[in-house]
């Protein structure tokens, strides 16, 4: 009877865990969609992004490479540069987007040592996970920490 309770108990608290996490990831990606909306609305790619670690945002941007006549000014990149001028460093963080990071935002996040990126949409030829470069999930650098986890939220 203990046994069964205990299983029991294991499975809600799974479930728990499982549904807070989720709903996490769904909260963040809503921001990201609400920051790429701002992007939109500045004539931008509609692409945002936040940085998030211990459950707080602690950064966060969106595309404003036009808007600045910035090439490197990608939603991740601002997002990483927010959180290190909040924070000093975004080590282990997670980074979420609403679109797959490029090569230039992977290099940024492998960088900057984030340990998990969450995104909801493929970015294509130019994706930091594309087989051809894969730069963002590429584990071949030895002189980089271990790839970020990668995750996919549709």
């Amino acid at each position: 009877m203990y046994i069964l309770a205990i299983r029991s108990f294991q499975a809600s608290a799974y479930k728990f865990i499982v549904e807070r996490y989720m709903n996490n990831h769904a909260i963040y990606l809503e921001r990201c969609l609400a920051l790429a909306q701002l992007a939109a609305s500045e004539g931008e790619n509609r692409v945002g992004s936040v940085v998030v670690l211990d459950g707080e945002i602690i950064g966060e941007g969106y595309e404003k490479s036009r808007t600045l006549n910035d090439v490197t000014r990608h939603a991740e990149v601002v997002a990483i540069l927010d959180a290190i001028t909040k924070k000093g460093n975004c080590r282990g963080a997670t980074l979420y987007s609403n679109m797959e990071p490029c090569l230039l935002c992977s290099y940024v996040i492998r960088h900057y040592q984030i340990s998990t990126v969450v995104l909801s949409k493929y970015c294509g030829q130019l994706g930091g996970t594309n087989p051809q470069f894969n730069l963002l999930t590429t584990n071949e650098i030895t002189t980089w920490i271990k790839a970020p986890a990668v995750i996919i939220e549709s």
